[in-house]
Formats: C-alpha cells, sequence, structure tokens
C-alpha cells in the first residue's frame, strides 16, 4: 500500500512520520523476542518529566496462559481482530514522582511519548502496531492487579501485517492510512482562540 496515496504533507519530515499508520490486518504470526524487547527499548528512551519514566508497559504473548487475561479485557469489536495479535500491552503510568511521592500533572503526557517511540519502531520494523481504548479499564486495574499510584492508559495490539481480506467488511473499508487536520487547524501563534486579530498581535 502506498500511504502517500491517502495522507499529503504540508511541510517536509521523515518518511517514518508519514508511513506509520494503525492497520487492523495482522496475520496471527509470532514475534521473537528480540523484536518485541526492541519496541519497549524504544519506548524506554522517550522523554520525560524529571526524567520520572512514569510508564510502564505490561504485556501478554497469545502463545503464553495468560494471554486470556488480556484479551477478555477487550471490547467485542477490537476482539474480532486483535485475535490475531502476537502481543497484547496494557500502557499504564505512574502518577507520583519516584523521588518526592508528589502527584505527577505530566505522567499520561510522558507515556504517550513513550507509546509513540514504540509506535515508531514499530513502524521501522514493518509491524502492526495499533492503540487502542475500547477495553474495559477498571477491569484491567483489577485483573492484572495494578497498584493505585499507577492509572491504566490505553491498550495496544502488535502483530505482523496480514490480509485485509481477513477482516469483517466493514473493517476491509477502513483498513488505508488516515488523513489529518490541515496544519494551521492545530496551531496559532499567540492566544486562543486562532486566528486572533484584535490589533495586539
Amino acid at each position: 500500500m502506498d500511504v502517500g496515496d491517502y495522507r499529503n504533507l504540508e511541510h517536509g519530515v521523515d518518511e517514518i512520520f508519514i508511513n506509520r499508520w494503525s492497520p487492523r490486518s495482522m496475520s496471527g504470526g509470532l514475534l521473537d523476542q528480540e523484536t518485541l524487547m526492541g519496541l519497549f527499548e524504544a519506548a524506554r528512551w522517550a522523554p520525560s518529566s524529571s526524567n520520572n519514566q512514569p510508564w510502564r508497559f505490561l504485556y501478554a504473548r497469545r502463545e503464553t496462559d495468560r494471554w486470556p487475561l488480556f484479551f477478555d479485557l477487550l471490547a467485542e469489536g477490537n476482539r474480532i481482530w486483535a485475535i490475531r495479535a502476537s502481543v497484547l500491552v496494557v500502557i499504564i503510568s505512574k502518577t507520583t514522582f519516584d523521588f518526592n511521592d508528589k502527584p505527577s500533572r505530566t505522567h499520561s503526557f510522558d507515556a504517550g511519548a513513550a507509546w509513540e517511540n514504540l509506535a515508531l519502531q514499530g513502524a521501522r520494523k514493518g509491524l502492526v502496531v495499533h492503540a487502542m481504548q475500547g477495553f474495559d479499564y477498571e477491569r484491567a486495574k483489577k485483573t492484572l492487579l495494578i497498584p493505585d499510584e499507577y492509572q491504566v492508559e490505553a491498550m495496544v495490539a502488535i502483530g505482523r501485517p496480514g490480509n485485509k481480506e481477513d477482516l469483517p467488511e466493514n473493517l476491509r473499508e477502513r483498513e488505508f492510512p488516515s488523513g489529518r487536520k490541515g496544519l494551521m487547524d492545530l496551531i496559532g501563534e499567540g492566544l486562543f482562540p486562532w486566528p486572533v486579530d484584535d490589533g495586539r498581535l
């Protein structure tokens, strides 16, 4: 698939950003340990406030007995395609700083940076890496024994690319890289809302 058929750049960036997207079709093939650990290694080097590194990744491989614990957390609409994933991941973040136990306002922001590193590494390796919020957050916290000082952020399905024809028809129709809002819809120099035309800029 030529991602450029679906996405138009307004400014020059590295191709890794335009080529990363979130397909659902996976082959069911397994991931080797080195490839999987490489994804987490990329996440490990994300920036964070006070270098607190609040992200944690709980995971289950499809071939292990822990897979059902993770798979059963998914909403029915995600189970349909995630059954062919090799690995399911629950991303959590520590809500306090390690050095003083005070609340961290950026724990979710920082975990998001780690997730993006993981996603880009996955794209670089030609893998499907699809994040989702369609799962039971409360049950995840209870089932996976997540302590109170950690917040559940998202789940991720990781696997090897598959054939989109194996997806249900409604998902096949969505199996292409999504576009983005125009850049000027997302940025503003100065005050919000933009554009501001009151003579002060």
